[in-house]
C-alpha cells in the first residue's frame, strides 16, 4: 500500500485520515528501518501538498513553494521527528495573502501535535539568513521540493550550493568549531551509557556535518561503513521514539532493553555494542574528514604566495610535497603517516605495526589511504611473531597519549583483531559499572597509555605495556574475567612472542591485576595472612614491581572514582609489606595497629569519661596519582569504650547528618587504664562528605551518637520517616547485594565481604544484621566506588575466635537477606 492510498483509504485527507494513516504505519512491525523513514516521509509529504494546493487556491498565491529541511528534507522522519519546512514565496503576492497560507499549513501541523520549526521566506531572504546563520545553511543543503512552484525551489538549492563552495574557506572551520563545542558539551557517544543519539561525537549530528563537507567539494569521508552507522543509529532512535512516546534522542538506561527487543537485539548490552560500533564509525570519518579539509584550506592559503615565489626560478612547476623518513618503509608527508616509494608491504609482514610504531613516536596520525592498504595488501604475521614485530608493538604501546590515535585507525579497518584475534570479544563491549569511563577496548588501550608513564619504575617495560593492554581481555568470556584472562593472555602473549618465563609472568599480573587494590582496601594490612596471601600469589619482587605499576594504570584509567592518594598510599604499604615477606622477612603477628597521635588523645579522653569522644575537620587536600589535588573530604575520628552497637549507630548518625562515606576503619584495641589494667577501645576512622548543606557540628553529632547507642534515638525509624518523604526517583534497577565469606581471609577473624548499590544508611543495615547475628567486630574496611560500596568486615564469635565455616556462611546470609 503506498503512502496516498493509505490516506485515501481513511476516506479523509485531512488531519484526522493523515494521523490514522501515520499511526498504521508506525505500528507495522515488518516495516521499520529506512523504508518506514522514507513512507513516513512521503505520506506527510502526501498530506502536506493537499493542504499546501488548497490553500494556495484559496489565498490566491502563485510562486510559493513548500520546502522540507533537515532531516524531513533528507526523507529521515523519525515517529516523533519534528517537521522542518520553509515556505518559500517569490515576492509577489500580497504579505496578508502569504500569510493566510502559511497558517493554512502550520495550524493543522500544531492541531495534531507535531513539533514544527517552520519559516517563511523569499529565495533572497533565505540567502541572506543562511549567510548570517551557519544552522540555517546547513538545513537548507537538504533543501526538497514538497509543493508548489518546483523551479523557485531548484533555484534556491543551486544558490545555496553555490554558496556553501564559495565560502568554504571561512564555513567549514566555523563548522568544525561548532562540532567540537557539542562535542565537549555532551561527550562521546560510543563510550557513554547513555548516550544522545543525534548529539554526542559520533552521532547523527557529525553524520549530517559530513555531508555538509562532501557537499563543499573541499573534502569527502570515507564512504566505508558509513551509511549502515548512520542506518543503525537512526534505527536506534526509531525504535526509542516508538518505545518512549517521546521525541527523545537519549538512550537511557531504563529504556535499553526495550529498545533492544523492539530491534530483535538480544539485550541492552547487544544494543550498545551496536550502537557504539557505529558512532566509533562516524567518529573515525569525521577525524580523518576534517584533517582533509585543514590539509586542503591550509594548502589554498599558501598556493598563491608560493605560486608568485616560485613562478620566476621553476618556470610554475608544481613543488613536490617534502617526504621525512621516519621508519623503514615510513615517511612522514604533508603532516600525515605514509609509505615510502620503495615500500613493498607485500613482502613485510612486520610493516603495520613498524609504521604504526613510528607514527606515535612522532606523534602523527597514519593516513588513511596508508591504513587502508596495508589492510589489503600486508601479508599475516607468523605464529609467534617475530622479535620485531614484539618490539615495534611495544613501541606503540609505549607512545603515551599518541597511542590513542593509531589505535584507532589500525581498529577502524580491522587490523588490531587480525593481529590479535581475540580482541575482537571487547572490541566495543560497554562497561555497566559507572566508575569505567570506557568501553572495555578503549579501556585497554587507555590503561597501556597510563602504564607508558610509569615504564621508569619497572624493570621490564615491555611486560608492564603488555599487561595493560590485556589485563581486562577476559571480559568478553562468562565468569571471573581475570581467571578467563589468564588463559587468553597466556595464549596472547605466546602468538607476540614472548618466552615461556615471560608468558607466565604476563599471565599472573592479568590473573592477580585487582590483587592489590583490593586488599589494601579490604583486609587488614597488619594481619599476616593477608601480607602472606599476596606474595604466594605474585611470588617474586620483579612481579610485585611490575604488578604495583599495573594498579595504578588501570585505576587511573578506570576513571576519576579508582584511584586517590587515599588509595595509592594503601597499595603502596602493602606492597612494601609484601616486599619484606618476599625479601625474607617474616610479618610480625601484631594483633593491631597502634593507634596514630590523634586517635590515642582520643582514646585517653574515651577511657577518662567511659564516652563517646570525636573530632571532625577537613583535611589539606593531597595530590593524586597524576598530580592533580585531590579533594580528600572530611576526617571524622571517633573513639569510645568498646560495646555492642557502635558500628550501626556511628553510621546511622551520619546518615542522618546526610554524610556520605567515602571510606571507613573500625579497630577494636585494647589500652591500659588509669588502674594499669586492659581496658576495650573501639577506634573509628572516617573520610565523609556532606550530601549538599554545610557539615554538621561535632557536638551535635556527639549528641546524636550517645542518644542513639543508649536507645532513647530511633535511628531506624527517622531514616524510614525520611526514606518515605523523598522517595527515590526512577532509574536503573541495581543488581542485588551480594554477601560472601572470603577463603582463607584471616587467621584471626572471618571475613565478611560485602557488595552493593550505595545508599544512605546502608552502612547503618550491615551493622544492624551483623549485631543481630551476635558477632562482634573486631575491624571494618570501608570503601566506595561510584555507585558502588565494596566492604569488607572482620568478625569473630563472642570468644573471639573466626566463626566455624557453617555459622560464617549463615551469618552472610543474614545480612545478605537484611539488604535485600
Amino acid at each position: 500500500m503506498t503512502s496516498t492510498e493509505a490516506i485515501t483509504d481513511s476516506e479523509d485527507s485531512g488531519p484526522s485520515g493523515y494521523a490514522a494513516a501515520r499511526l498504521r504505519l508506525l505500528q507495522q512491525e515488518a516495516r521499520s528501518g529506512p523504508p518506514r523513514r522514507a513512507a513516513l516521509a512521503r505520506l506527510t509529504d502526501d498530506w502536506l501538498t493537499g493542504l499546501f494546493t488548497a490553500a494556495a487556491i484559496r489565498a490566491g498565491v502563485r510562486g510559493a513553494a513548500l520546502v522540507a529541511v533537515g532531516g524531513y528534507g533528507r526523507g529521515e522522519l523519525s515517529p516523533r521527528s519534528d517537521l522542518d519546512l520553509l515556505l518559500l514565496h517569490d515576492g509577489s503576492a500580497d504579505a496578508a495573502a502569504v500569510a493566510a497560507l502559511a497558517d493554512a499549513v502550520w495550524y493543522p501541523v500544531w492541531d495534531l501535535g507535531l513539533a514544527l520549526d517552520h519559516s517563511v521566506r523569499t529565495p533572497g531572504e533565505a540567502r541572506r539568513t543562511a549567510g548570517e546563520d551557519l544552522k540555517v545553511q546547513l538545513g537548507l543543503l537538504d533543501a526538497r521540493p514538497v509543493a508548489g512552484d518546483l523551479g523557485l525551489v531548484a533555484s534556491l538549492r543551486t544558490a545555496i550550493l553555490a554558496d556553501w563552495r564559495n565560502q568554504a574557506p571561512k564555513r567549514l572551520p566555523a563548522l568544525h568549531e561548532l562540532c567540537q563545542e557539542r562535542a565537549e558539551r555532551t561527550g562521546e557517544l560510543q563510550f557513554l551509557l547513555e548516550p544522545d543519539l543525534k548529539e554526542a561525537r559520533g552521532g547523527l549530528r557529525d553524520a549530517t556535518a559530513l555531508r555538509a563537507v562532501a557537499a563543499s567539494w573541499v573534502a569527502d569521508a570515507p564512504r566505508e561503513g558509513l551509511d549502515r552507522a548512520r542506518r543503525t543509529l537512526l534505527d536506534a532512535r526509531d525504535a526509542l521514539h516508538l518505545t518512549t512516546g517521546r521525541a527523545t534522542d537519549r538512550l537511557a538506561l531504563q529504556e535499553q532493553d526495550q529498545v533492544a527487543e523492539a530491534l530483535g537485539l538480544l539485550d541492552a548490552d547487544a544494543l550498545l555494542r551496536q550502537v557504539y560500533e557505529a558512532a566509533r564509525t562516524v567518529s573515525y570519518a569525521t577525524d580523518v574528514t576534517w584533517r582533509e579539509v585543514n590539509r586542503v584550506l591550509r594548502a589554498r592559503s599558501v598556493r598563491p604566495r608560493l605560486r608568485a615565489m616560485l613562478s620566476g626560478s621553476l618556470g610554475g612547476s608544481k613543488p613536490a610535497p617534502e617526504r621525512a623518513p621516519l621508519a623503514d618503509g615510513v615517511v612522514e608527508a604533508d603532516g600525515e603517516v605514509v609509505l615510502a616509494r620503495a615500500a613493498r608491504p607485500d613482502r613485510d609482514p612486520v610493516l603495520t605495526l613498524r609504521a604504526a610504531a613510528a607514527a606515535a613516536e612522532a606523534g602523527l596520525p597514519l593516513s588513511r589511504h596508508l591504513v587502508r592498504h596495508l589492510a589489503t595488501t600486508v601479508r599475516p604475521l607468523p605464529v609467534p611473531w617475530p622479535p620485531e614485530a614484539r618490539e615495534e608493538l611495544v613501541t606503540l604501546l609505549g607512545a603515551g597519549e599518541a597511542t590513542v590515535g593509531v589505535w584507532e585507525a589500525l581498529e577502524a579497518e580491522g587490523i588490531i583483531t587480525r593481529l590479535l584475534p581475540d580482541w575482537e570479544r571487547v572490541h566495543c563491549r560497554p562497561q555497566r559499572n559507572p566508575v569505567h569511563t570506557w568501553t572495555v577496548d578503549r579501556h585497554l588501550v587507555e590503561t597501556a597509555v597510563r602504564a607508558a608513564s610509569l615504564t621508569r619504575r619497572v624493570h621490564r617495560p615491555d611486560l608492564l605495556l603488555v599487561a595493560a593492554l590485556l589485563h581486562d581481555i577476559g571480559k568478553g568470556w562468562p565468569g571471573d574475567h581475570s581467571v578467563a584472562g589468564e588463559v587468553i593472555a597466556r595464549d596472547m602473549a605466546t602468538r607476540i612472542g614472548f618466552d615461556q618465563h615471560d608468558v607466565g609472568v604476563i599471565a599472573t599480573l592479568v590473573r592477580h591485576h585487582l590483587l592489590l587494590v583490593e586488599t589494601a582496601t579490604r583486609r587488614d594490612l597488619d594481619d599476616p595472612a593477608t601480607v602472606r596471601s599476596v606474595a604466594e600469589a605474585v611470588s617474586s619482587a620483579s612481579t610485585l614491581e611490575l604488578l604495583h605499576a599495573l594498579t595504578e594504570a588501570d585505576a587511573l584509567a578506570t576513571g576519576p572514582a579508582a584511584w586517590s592518594a587515599w588509595r595509592a598510599s594503601l597499595v603502596a604499604d602493602l606492597v612494601k609489606r609484601v616486599a619484606a615477606v618476599l625479601a625474607g622477612e617474616a610479618p610480625e603477628e601484631t594483633e593491631e595497629e597502634a593507634p596514630s597521635a590523634d586517635h590515642e588523645r582520643l582514646a585517653v579522653e574515651a577511657l577518662r569519661t567511659g564516652e563517646p569522644v570525636l573530632t571532625l575537620h577537613t583535611r589539606p587536600e593531597e595530590p593524586a596519582g597524576d598530580g592533580e589535588v585531590e579533594p580528600v573530604g572530611v576526617e571524622l575520628l571517633i573513639a569510645l569504650p568498646d560495646r555492642p552497637g557502635v558500628l550501626p549507630a556511628a553510621a546511622g548518625v551520619l546518615a542522618l547528618h546526610r554524610l556520605t562515606v567515602r571510606a571507613a576503619d573500625l579497630r577494636a584495641v585494647e589500652l591500659p587504664n588509669e588502674m594499669g589494667e586492659s581496658a576495650d577501645l573501639l577506634l573509628l576512622s572516617w573520610r565523609v562528605a556532606a550530601e549538599y548543606g554545610s557539615l554538621p557540628q561535632a557536638a551535635r553529632l556527639r549528641a546524636d551518637l550517645v542518644r542513639a547507642l543508649d536507645g532513647s534515638l530511633d535511628i531506624r525509624a527517622r531514616l524510614a520517616e525520611r526514606e518515605a518523604a523523598y522517595p527515590r526517583r526512577r532509574g536503573v534497577k541495581a543488581p542485588p547485594p551480594r554477601v560472601t565469606v572470603a577463603a582463607a581471609g584471616s587467621r584471626r577473624a572471618t571475613v565478611i565481604e560485602v557488595r552493593a548499590q550505595d545508599a544512605p544508611g546502608l552502612l547503618h543495615r550491615i551493622g544492624n544484621a551483623l549485631e543481630s547475628s551476635a558477632v562482634r567486630v573486631r575491624s571494618a574496611h570501608v570503601s566506595t566506588l561510584g555507585a558502588n560500596a565494596v566492604d569488607a568486615f572482620y568478625v569473630t564469635g563472642t570468644d573471639g575466635d573466626p566463626l566455624p565455616e557453617l555459622r560464617a556462611a549463615e551469618v552472610a546470609r543474614e545480612v545478605e537477606k537484611a539488604l535485600g
